[in-house]
């Protein structure tokens, strides 16, 4: 049996190569029949399969339970598996199972797979719908080539304290914008069919308030009135469903005391009832279990109930639906409706992907093929550049006019650093495919038609960490030979994002000394902000002559489009308020009593 199905997806790979395989699609009502035939064809024990995703390795591998799991039917999805060669042993395995149902295969394409685009904070502060559309849809075709079906992404959550550290995931305080934003990325990554071979199911995420936790303190509670709920933090999840969205995702906080993973108010009033959604819902990592946390369930058992009979149709990573289900069931705890109606939003999912029809098998020539095209590259040098925010530009300091100078001298290690050209969601991206800020002046500047040659000299002035001055003079040294100067500093990768979140979002360790330095020399320069949030700089917005605010900018750096170049013109607004002092208070009540931005 296991000869005949590597046979079979050698033939069905042949056909791909060849682009002989014609798929046939089929419509609402005829998925809705299948779906009822095959439900009545499944045992419970795999119909709680289908409601389990479980996780691969960081490298994209799997351990062999996983297999075992998809041959014997009880899995229904997995996480952070990719790759071509893996994703076929993988499918390969369900066509050993008793009724070959397709696994639904996932991962985090946050802002890009292979081909890293700015983070989406800063792929949102170029304010271009179409760009940030792009960056989405190439995301989707680097991943469908690599075997994925189904990414988290959009984050969704409005947030407004930028101590949190996911505030860089997502699209700032602005709900119309977020609104706007959620419907670009749905349509980049779903295009108008997600079933097309190019394309990947998009998932709006936190349902919902997650970016309003209690003091920007990741996972911590969240209590709001209704009025804001619906005003504020709800509208973009529904342009996101307006968008064609086909899946949520659960947020890890409580809202009011109740955990949304559990939710019925959310999940089924809201989402269900009000919005008339039909796709699927998925737990965050481990949410379901996690009940027991929050104090609600008891343990597992209780835990696969509330959140079953609460409307989260699978459950990411844990196991409690798999283990419990059944006995649930039995006890009448949780109705067989309950199940079959889940397993129904899963399976829906599965034939408006087309893996029924055509077995979702991945070339790997197609796969090498894809990734880091250079219109993709292209693409992302383009949308950096985009993403690039003014926030001062005293006396015209910036665009440099390069026929003017002789020496440019950069400073910081973050300029040069690889690694952090990565940041908290890379994807599949690699740092060693990366352009460092230093490489892209270094590589401008050798391309541009100059009168007469210009050096790029660079001192690190402290290592990324910058916990001491013992390098400083260096810097200081390489600063006055020079006659512009370019100061990178702002935060390592891991800073900003998931449980990253800051009690003071100042330049850590001796950056601002650094800056201060190099100020000292009297040369004229620009400091470049790579950075995941909103900083507190009130020293640089009072005494640096002009500020550039980077990002995190993926695989690619776009700084040649401000640094020597008015045009395009650049954003001198941000989706996020940079603020003098991290937030305490409300933002409506600091918003009515003071501006700080800058």
């Amino acid at each position: 049996m296991r000869y005949l199905a590597v046979v079979t997806a050698a033939a069905f790979l042949l056909l791909l190569e060849g682009n002989c395989l014609a798929q046939t699609r089929l419509n609402a009502t005829e998925i809705e029949a299948k779906i009822e035939v095959l439900l009545g064809q499944m045992t419970l024990e795999e119909k709680l399969g289908q409601l389990h995703q479980l996780s691969g390795l960081a490298n994209g591998s799997y351990n062999p339970d996983l297999l075992e799991l998809a041959r014997k039917g009880l899995l229904g999805s997995t996480l952070t598996v990719r790759g071509a060669r893996m994703a076929n042993e993988l499918h390969n395995a369900t066509l050993e199972s008793r009724l070959k149902i397709p696994i639904l295969m996932a991962f985090d394409v946050i802002h890009g797979y292979r081909t890293l685009f700015p983070i989406p904070l800063g792929e949102t502060a170029s304010w271009d719908l179409k760009a940030v559309e792009r960056a989405s849809s190439i995301a989707a075709a680097e991943a469908a080539s690599a075997g994925i079906h189904w990414t988290f992404a959009p984050m969704l959550d409005v947030a407004r304290d930028p101590r949190w550290g996911r505030v860089m995931e997502g699209s700032g305080e602005d709900v119309y914008l977020g609104s706007e934003m959620a419907k670009a990325r749905v349509r980049g990554f779903q295009g108008s069919d997600y079933g097309q071979k190019d394309k990947i199911l998009a998932c709006a995420k936190h349902f919902v308030g997650y970016g309003a936790a209690e003091g920007g303190r990741d996972y911590n509670t969240v209590d709001m009135s209704e009025r804001r709920l619906r005003e504020t933090y709800l509208p973009p999840f529904k342009a996101a469903i307006d968008a064609g969205v086909d899946s949520f995702m659960t947020a890890f906080n409580e809202l009011n005391g109740m955990p949304a993973t559990a939710n019925k108010f959310l999940l089924r009033e809201i989402l269900r009832g009000e919005w008339q959604f039909d796709g699927l819902v998925v737990s965050d990592w481990n949410s379901v279990e996690e009940l027991i946390n929050h104090g609600l369930a008891a343990d597992k058992s209780e835990a696969a109930r509330l959140s079953l009979n609460g409307g989260t149709d699978m459950e990411m990573n844990s196991a409690t639906y798999r283990e419990n289900g059944a006995k649930l069931v039995e006890s009448g705890k949780v109705t067989i409706e309950t199940i079959n109606s889940a397993v129904r939003n899963v399976l829906r999912i599965k034939y408006r992907l087309g893996l029924f029809e055509q077995p979702p098998f991945v070339s790997e020539q197609h796969e090498k093929d894809t990734l880091l095209k250079p219109e993709f590259l292209q693409a992302a040098r383009e949308i950096a550049g985009k993403s690039l925010v003014l926030l001062k530009n005293e006396n015209e300091t910036l665009p440099i006019d390069i026929n003017k100078i002789k020496q440019l001298a950069v400073i910081g290690s973050l300029a040069d650093d690889k690694p952090n050209t990565l940041d908290w969601w890379p994807g599949d991206a690699r740092a060693a495919d990366s352009i460092t800020i230093l490489q892209g002046l270094r590589d401008y500047v050798s391309a541009a038609n100059l009168t007469s040659s210009v050096a790029v000299t660079f001192s690190k002035g402290c290592e990324s960490v910058c916990d001491s001055d013992k390098d400083f003079a260096a810097a200081v040294i390489a600063a006055g030979a020079a006659d512009f100067v370019v100061v990178v500093v702002g935060e390592i990768r891991s800073v900003s994002g998931e449980a990253a979140s800051l009690s003071s979002i100042d330049l850590s360790g001796r950056q601002l000394d650094l800056v201060k330095e190099i100020a000292q020399t009297g040369k004229p320069y620009v400091v470049v902000l790579k950075n995941g949030r909103p900083l507190t700089i009130n020293w640089l917005a009072e005494n640096a002559p002009a500020i550039l605010v980077a990002w995190h900018a993926g695989t690619m750096v776009g700084l040649r489009w401000r640094m020597f170049s008015s045009e395009p013109s650049t954003p001198v607004e941000t989706p996020h308020e940079f603020p003098t002092e991290p937030r305490t208070n409300s933002p409506q009540l600091r918003l009515q009593k003071h501006r700080t931005t800058i």
